[in-house]
C-alpha cells in the first residue's frame, strides 16, 4: 500500500503506513473450549474472593500467599510441567464487571505473554455483562495491548500475535460471534488510526494519505475522492490552502463517502496536520513537538472507523471530509496579521500560526453544511488547553445539541474512550473579535480549548454539532492498559461505535 514517491526521500519499496491491516487479516481469532490445545499461553481469568480454577491444584491461600489476590490486573504466572503456560488474571470483584473491566483484564493477560505468539483466555462468569459485549472487549483488550508500529525496526523483542482465543463457558455460540466480529472491526479501526499517526512525517504526506485511503476504500467498501490545489482554489478553501502556503508538500481535502443514500446523514470533519512545526510561530523544540507527527490523529480516526463501516453494520450515509497538509515555515508561509477566507466567505485574521488546526477545519465544516447533514461531528488534536485540563486519558467534548452531545457519549462509554462534556460558553467568543475581519484565529489566554471550539461554532450553520478536542489522548507515553506506548488511535472505534448507533 505504499504510494509512488519521489526517489530523494529514500523509503523502503516494502514500506507500508498500515501494517496493522495485513497482521489483522492474518490473526486467528476464534472461540475455544478453554483447555488450552496447542497454544503457548493460557490465561485463567480470577474473580477477586473467587475459587482457583480446580485444575490449577492450589486453593485461593496457596495463591494469595504467592501475592495473587485477583485484584483487576494483576497476574501470576503457574509453573507448568508441559502444555501452554498459565497465567492467572486478577478480575476484581465480580459486582464491578463491566466491558470496560473485561477489556482491561484482556490487556493485563495479553502483555504479561509477550513473548508467546498463541495465546487462549478463559474467563468463568461474567459479572452480568451479556456474551457478545464481554468477547469483544475482550478481544479488544488483547488484540489493542499486543499492538506494536513495527514496520520500521528490524528487531523486535515481543512475538507477533499470531492466534487469540477465547473461551466463554456457558456463553451463546452465536452471541460470542457477534462479538468477534464487531471486535475485529473495531481494533482494525483502531491500529489503522495508530499506524498513520505512527508513521514517520517524511513517509506521509497529505498526498500519501489520500492513496492510503482509495486503497482502504477499495477493500472496505466506501468512496473515496480526492482534491488538489486546483481543486481546493475552486472550492474556496482559504483556510487548508493558507495553512499549506509554507510547505513544499501539496495539500488534500479527502471526501470519504458511506451508505446507499436512503439513510440519516451523518457527517465527520478531522484535522489532518501531517506535521506541525507552528509555521511562523514556531514550536519549540521539545518532546511534545517530537509528537506532532500524530497532529493528524483525527483524520487518521475517521479514517480507522470507515474501514468498520461495512462489518458493524452501519445503515446511516456517513461523509467525511479530512483536511490534510502540514504547517511549515518558509518565505511564502502564511503570516501573523494575514487574514484568509474560509468557504463561504468568513475573513479570518491569523494572530498566530500555531492555531492552525481550526483553519483547516473550517473550510471542512462549511463543505459538511452545505451537504445538509442530519449531524456534524469533528475530531481534532487541537488544543494543548484540553491536554491541560483533563490529562492524557480523557478528550473534551463541545456540542450545541445535547442529543447528539448524549449518543457522543454514549459511544465513548461503549468504547472506553473517555470524554468529559466541558461547557460551550459563549461569554467567551468576544475574545474571538479582530478589527480587521469577521474573526481572529486565537482567544485570550485561558479556556483556550473552549475558545477553539466557539471558533468551530462559527462555520456549523447551526446543524447540530459536536466537537472532539483529542490532543490530549492522542499518545500514550508507555503501555497503559491497552493503550500501547505511541498513538492510541483515540476516536475511531468511537466513531464507529457513533454511525452504527445513529
Amino acid at each position: 500500500m505504499m504510494p509512488a514517491r519521489r526517489p530523494e526521500k529514500l523509503i523502503p519499496d516494502t514500506f507500508t503506513p498500515v501494517p496493522s491491516v495485513a497482521w489483522l487479516e492474518a490473526l486467528d481469532i476464534g472461540v475455544g473450549d478453554g483447555s488450552g490445545g496447542d497454544l503457548d499461553a493460557l490465561g485463567l481469568a480470577i474473580w477477586e474472593g473467587g475459587d482457583a480454577p480446580a485444575e490449577l491444584e492450589f486453593d485461593l491461600a496457596a495463591l494469595e500467599r504467592a501475592g495473587f489476590t485477583g485484584k483487576k490486573g494483576e497476574t501470576l504466572v503457574v509453573p507448568q510441567a508441559s502444555g501452554p503456560a498459565v497465567v492467572l488474571v486478577g478480575a476484581g470483584p465480580a459486582g464491578e464487571a463491566s466491558p470496560a473491566t473485561l477489556r482491561d483484564v484482556a490487556a493485563a493477560f495479553a502483555r504479561a505473554t509477550a513473548r508467546h505468539a498463541r495465546i487462549g483466555l478463559r474467563v468463568e462468569g461474567r459479572g452480568g455483562v451479556d456474551a457478545t459485549a464481554a468477547a469483544r472487549a475482550l478481544i479488544e483488550g488483547a488484540v489493542l495491548a499486543r499492538y506494536r508500529y513495527r514496520v520500521l525496526r528490524a528487531e523486535h523483542k515481543e512475538a507477533v500475535l499470531t492466534r487469540l482465543e477465547l473461551a466463554l463457558p456457558g456463553a451463546d455460540a452465536a452471541e460470542v460471534d457477534r462479538g468477534v466480529v464487531a471486535a475485529v472491526a473495531s481494533v482494525r479501526a483502531s491500529c489503522v488510526a495508530r499506524d498513520l499517526a505512527n508513521t514517520p512525517p517524511g513517509h506521509l504526506t497529505a498526498v500519501d494519505l489520500a492513496a492510503v485511503a482509495a486503497e482502504l476504500g477499495a477493500s472496505f467498501g466506501f468512496t473515496v475522492q480526492e482534491f488538489g490545489r486546483e481543486a481546493l482554489i475552486e472550492l474556496g478553501c482559504g483556510g487548508l490552502l493558507g495553512v499549506n502556503a509554507g510547505s513544499a508538500e501539496e495539500p488534500r481535502m479527502i471526501r470519504l463517502s458511506y451508505g446507499s443514500g436512503a439513510g440519516r446523514r451523518l457527517a465527520l470533519v478531522g484535522k489532518g496536520i501531517m506535521y506541525d512545526s507552528g509555521g511562523i510561530s514556531l514550536k519549540p523544540s521539545d518532546p511534545m513537538h517530537l509528537l506532532m507527527k500524530m497532529d493528524m490523529g483525527g483524520a487518521a480516526a475517521i479514517l480507522g472507523a470507515f474501514t468498520a463501516f461495512r462489518d458493524v453494520g452501519v445503515d446511516a450515509d456517513v461523509s467525511a471530509w479530512l483536511m490534510c497538509t502540514d504547517n511549515m515555515p518558509s518565505g511564502s508561509a502564511y503570516k501573523l496579521g494575514d487574514v484568509l477566507t474560509a468557504r463561504g466567505g468568513k475573513t479570518v485574521e491569523v494572530k498566530n500560526t500555531d492555531a492552525e488546526g481550526r483553519l483547516v477545519m473550517m473550510d471542512g465544516l462549511v463543505l459538511a453544511t452545505e451537504w445538509e447533514p442530519d449531524a456534524i461531528v469533528d475530531i481534532a488534536t487541537l488544543t494543548g488547553a484540553a491536554l491541560m485540563a483533563l490529562g492524557p486519558l480523557t478528550a473534551a467534548l463541545f456540542a450545541n445539541d445535547d442529543t447528539l452531545a448524549g449518543r457522543v457519549t454514549e459511544a465513548a462509554a461503549s468504547t472506553g474512550e473517555q470524554l468529559w462534556r466541558l461547557p460551550l460558553e459563549r461569554g467567551y467568543r468576544k475574545q474571538l473579535d479582530s478589527d480587521i475581519a469577521d474573526i481572529s484565529n486565537l482567544g485570550g489566554p485561558y479556556a483556550g480549548a473552549t475558545t477553539a471550539a466557539l471558533f468551530l461554532d462559527e462555520f456549523v450553520a447551526g446543524h447540530p454539532w459536536a466537537h472532539l478536542d483529542i490532543a490530549g489522548t492522542m499518545q500514550s507515553a508507555s503501555d497503559d492498559s491497552w493503550r500501547a506506548t505511541g498513538a492510541t488511535g483515540y476516536g475511531a472505534r468511537l466513531l464507529a461505535d457513533l454511525a452504527a448507533r445513529f
